[in-house]
């Protein structure tokens, strides 16, 4: 009966250092775990704020995308509407009756008298303004002028284009700022 004995107590201290080990590669893998789960959970928040901020600058982009885009959109119609006053305020110009065009050409020579005395005054071809009614000696009709004059010195060495397209376009240019802040605020 002793060898059961020493069986018994040989088993009992196995069971326990088995035992024993078992607590220290439960522990062990108990730190490893926390340590991998420390690691995991600081890469995961290291990914989370680097999304966040990825996420916010695509949102920014996007935004600002947008933005330019609406005041493209926004500048385009302003041109537009720009555009359309501009030729609807010439065609008002060139839609006036003979008698208001020799009114306002006779104006026109008057102004520029003291650059060009006595010109030759080009008229748009098939209109009916004489000579005598602009008080100037000579008037004549050219193709290529739709509404106003072109005024020439005797020689023809000096021109002075008041057709009104390019009086509109010079005032245009020169005041576009102002129409724009007139028009749109």
């Amino acid at each position: 009966m002793a060898l059961d004995d020493v069986k018994l107590e040989i088993e009992k201290s196995a069971q326990q250092k088995a035992a024993a080990i078992r607590a220290e590669a439960d522990a062990e893998v108990a730190a490893i775990a926390a340590q991998a789960d420390k690691e995991i959970s600081a890469m995961k928040e290291r990914e989370d704020k680097r999304l966040a901020e990825s996420v916010l600058r695509l949102k920014r982009q996007e935004v600002s995308s947008a933005e330019l885009e609406s005041k493209k959109i926004v500048l385009a119609k302003k041109k537009e509407i720009l555009s359309r006053a501009f030729d609807e305020t010439l065609a008002d110009l060139e839609a006036a009756s003979d008698k208001e065009k020799a009114e306002v050409y006779r104006k026109m020579i008057a102004s520029a008298a003291s650059v060009i005395e006595n010109p030759t005054v080009y008229v748009p071809a098939g209109s009916s303004v004489s000579a005598a009614d602009l008080g100037v000696s000579k008037v004549v009709p050219r193709e290529g002028i739709v509404s106003g004059i072109i005024l020439e010195n005797a020689d023809g060495t000096l021109q002075i284009d008041m057709q009104y397209r390019t009086i509109l376009q010079t005032i245009w240019d020169r005041e576009l700022k102002s129409l724009s802040d007139i028009l749109f605020g």
